[in-house]
């Protein structure tokens, strides 16, 4: 029930219009429910004398209307027709709703993961990221259906039970607590579905993490011949996933199978309630058992419907609280000063620390612009670091970093960025075209940008030689090129937008000594323009440099 509050509070206007359509149609439903008592009556000649049936003779008097069996069966017809107009309008509403809620809740989790600070995202696997888009908010927004449809029949039932309160509130009294007792009594099974729903949340998680970690580490397993071990966990995921889709089957079907027998013993009980007991006319015995079976119809439908929307809440609150996570880690941007990059970088007395990991205490550096500075040292001396900090990704816990003589902190981060080209150390391409690859959807950016950023990174020569050139398909993660030209093309893609400030993190580690002095030249060439900063452990990159700079684990800086 709290699932479905919150889908009306949360769309609130587009509930209203499903809520409104629905009345209508229930409203249309009544009109031709109305008109069966006198139906009857007049069917088998018998004076009409209940109330509904007397208010219904007199309205059509009123109206001009002879209460005639012609009369009453196209007053049927037309509520009938009326409902499902309003029905299709409601189903329409629904249909839009539901692809509304599935953007809506990916486009906010992608807003707040984005805007999350860059610690926080390291901490998100890329397998659940992708399980809460593609999964988790299409089967939060298919609970949004179930909700509408638990609603609708809700508003039948109501109406049907208005109805048999002018046949007779005695009867349909007991069919509001028959009604209560059936819906009680299948409670037990809604609850199975409801564990398996929020079980299946989890290791469908858990299942599309682990995935996506053995995909990107494929080529290594196989060559070591683990490719079986991953295997083996991804059997073991599928099969605890396959048990829980069982017992949610079984639980579906359960209550299916358990709805019939009890319909037919409250059926079969109210029968002799109404022509034993109560003794009502037979035009009254036959509109109470219409409304009675529908009454439990309907119901046995909501509660079908109930229990889909309980198998799918649990997706709804997974990819709301990973949204409400990932905006509780954003990013603090304080600054609103423009940035610019004419007179170089200087950075004084940082020091910064993971947890009790102590990486800078007191770090002093100037950068020079349209230079090539090399940051070296060994692992763990804070390289990647460094440039993290360059970026805003990470933040000091004291010193400052100055920009043109502007403290960082009063820079707007975002400005600040765009004019920021980066190139990290494992150049990951997409499973894309090259020029897909350098542009990256930017609206702003177009083909023959591409082309001048290839040519800035000398790599426009053998993109050319290409069968197709720029349209050439690299393949997954870049596998179809070589490591060298998918450096290339990253770096090109780092150009593409025309940066002040390069930035790059270990670019040679994995080239052979001809692309690394391909790379080295390329990088030279660009300094004269652009100001680069570079982290290598690669000595040809540190000769090719205007300025080396040394960290080490004991927080010694060595200019060169």
């Amino acid at each position: 029930m709290r699932t479905l509050l919150t889908y009306f509070k949360v769309f609130p206007k587009r509930s209203f219009y499903v809520l409104i359509a629905f009345m209508a149609a229930g409203i249309a439903e009544a009109l031709s429910l109305t008109a069966i008592l006198p139906l009857l009556s007049t069917a088998v000649g018998n004076e009409v004398d209940s109330d509904i049936g007397k208010f219904v003779v007199q309205l059509l008097n009123e109206v001009g209307l002879a209460p005639t069996i012609g009369t009453m069966l196209l007053i049927i017809l037309f509520g009938i027709v009326c409902k499902n107009l309003m029905l299709l309008v409601a189903n329409r509403q629904i249909g839009y709703t539901v692809a509304y809620i599935a953007t809506a809740l990916r486009l906010e989790y992608l807003e707040a993961m984005l805007a999350s600070s860059w610690q926080f995202y390291l901490r998100q696997p890329v397998g659940a990221i992708a399980n809460s888009i593609a999964t988790e908010a299409k089967r939060a927004a298919n609970g949004f259906e179930q909700a509408a449809a638990v609603l609708s029949l809700a508003i039948q039932v109501s109406i049907y039970i208005i109805i048999a309160m002018f046949v007779s509130w005695q009867v349909a009294l007991i069919s509001l607590v028959v009604g209560i007792i059936f819906l009680s009594a299948m409670y037990q099974i809604i609850r199975v579905t409801r564990k398996a729903g929020s079980k299946q949340t989890v290791l469908l998680k858990s299942l599309l993490t682990y995935l996506a970690d053995v995909l990107g580490s494929v080529k290594a397993l196989k060559a070591m011949a683990r490719d079986k071990d991953a295997d083996f966990v991804l059997r073991s995921q599928t099969k605890k996933l396959e048990k829980v889709a069982r017992q949610e089957v079984i639980s579906k079907a359960g209550l299916t199978c358990a709805q019939e027998p009890l319909l037919a013993a409250f059926t079969t009980g109210g029968l002799y309630a109404v022509l034993v007991i109560w003794e009502l006319p037979l035009p009254e015995v036959t509109a109470m058992v219409i409304l009675f079976v529908r009454i439990l119809s309907q119901l046995s439908k909501m509660q079908r419907r109930y229990q889909n929307l309980v198998a799918d809440e649990s997706a709804y609150w997974a990819i709301r609280g990973a949204s409400e996570s990932a905006r509780s880690a954003a990013e603090i941007k304080t600054g609103i000063l423009h940035p610019t990059l004419k007179q170089g970088i200087s950075v004084q007395h940082i020091k910064f620390n993971y947890g009790t990991k102590n990486i800078f205490k007191d770090l002093s550096i100037e950068i020079q612009i349209n230079s090539l500075t090399t940051i070296i040292g060994e692992s763990g001396a804070g390289k990647s670091t460094f440039i993290d900090l360059i970026c805003g990704l990470a933040e000091p816990k004291s010193g400052d970093i100055f920009i043109d003589g502007i403290s960082l902190r009063e820079i707007n981060v975002w400005e600040w960025r765009k004019l920021i080209g980066y190139v990290s150390q494992d150049s990951v391409l997409l499973h894309d075209t090259i020029l897909n690859n350098i542009l990256v959807g930017a609206p702003g950016l177009t083909e023959a940008d591409a082309e001048r950023a290839l040519h800035q990174a000398g790599a426009l020569k053998f993109v050319n030689n290409l069968p197709e050139g720029m349209h050439t398909i690299v393949g997954e993660r870049g596998g179809l090129i070589s490591g060298g030209q998918r450096q290339r093309v990253a770096i090109a893609r780092a150009l593409a937008h025309q940066p002040k400030l390069l930035l790059l993190d270990e670019p040679t580690s994995a080239l052979d000594i001809q692309s690394e002095q391909t790379i080295c030249r390329t990088l030279q060439t660009l300094s004269k323009t652009l100001t680069i900063i570079a982290v290598s452990h690669q000595p040809a990159l540190a000769s090719a440099s205007d300025k080396v700079i040394r960290l080490s684990n004991s927080d010694i800086r060595l200019s060169v």
